[in-house]
């Protein structure tokens, strides 16, 4: 975990990809403190520029120039599979930044390549970082320090909670649990949802019910009980909740779960081995 930059604190900070997660975090920063003046977004997409500009006061550009030699952090926000090539356009303006990417599968160890740097924290965020209320795990190249460690937290806490893992395959695993774990409760909402239609309700009063549920249900596990003893408590003996979870372990609900769990592991390493390869 990390303070978030404070009105005293104002690294320049550059962005390279002004999409949804930059923007997400660029948002985070400046209700954290952060000045925006201190900003600088480059962003091929005239109408992201503008928005990024009208919305946040950002300073933004069409490519890299000499202003992105002087930014403290270099935030790489750029799907993978054209991180290389966006490298390519900047390189020649980068001065020696704290580099932190965002762009999943790439490890630490092509990172530092192909940015010739080892002052390299990749990061794995999840998309409810888009309402501020994200998870965020860290892994860090050798010649990170203390120092940059702190940094990168400041600017990652931005978006929600963060915390450090020792290597990439633990970055890999990150993804699997929380990096996808968003789409996995959507899933579960979405049958949940219609389970609810197929009782009588209207689909406005079905998501409404499934979604104060949910957050209820989450209130109460964020009190710290193990999520089985609250589950012992909703489940009387031949109740109504009993028959339904009775179905859902016969129908192997909890093993499906490990296994896709699991699936979206294998394919982080497997993705990080793809996006490895060397440039043709």
């Amino acid at each position: 975990m990390s303070s978030p930059l404070t009105a005293k604190s104002h690294p320049r900070l550059a962005f390279i990809g002004g999409g949804q997660m930059a923007s997400a975090m660029i948002a985070g920063l400046v209700r954290a403190g952060q000045d925006s003046s201190s900003i600088l977004v480059v962003e091929p997409m005239l109408a992201q520029r503008e928005h990024l500009e009208q919305t946040l006061q950002v300073t933004t550009a069409a490519c890299a120039d000499e202003r992105l030699s002087a930014a403290d952090v270099v935030v790489w926000a750029v799907k993978p599979q054209v991180l290389h090539q966006a490298l390519d356009t900047v390189q020649a303006h980068l001065g020696a930044a704290l580099h932190v990417s965002i762009a999943a599968g790439l490890p630490l160890k092509t990172l530092s390549q192909w940015l010739q740097s080892q002052r390299v924290v990749r990061a794995m965020p999840n998309t409810a970082a888009l309402v501020g209320a994200g998870v965020t795990g860290m892994a860090a190249a050798e010649g990170v320090s203390e120092a940059d460690r702190r940094l990168a937290a400041a600017v990652l806490a931005a978006t929600g909670h963060c915390f450090w893992v020792d290597s990439d395959e633990r970055i890999d695993a990150v993804t699997a649990v929380s990096g996808s774990g968003p789409a996995y409760v959507f899933h579960f909402l979405e049958a949940f949802q219609a389970a609810a239609e197929a009782v009588g309700f209207d689909p406005e009063m079905a998501r409404e019910l499934v979604l104060r549920t949910a957050v209820g249900a989450i209130e109460q596990a964020k009190r710290g009980e193990p999520f089985s003893t609250l589950r012992s408590r909703v489940t009387s003996r031949h109740g109504t909740t009993e028959a339904a979870l009775n179905l859902l372990n016969a129908q192997g609900t909890p093993q499906a779960v490990h296994d896709a769990v699991l699936a979206a592991y294998d394919r982080a390493g497997a993705l990080a081995l793809e996006l490895s390869a060397p440039i043709a």
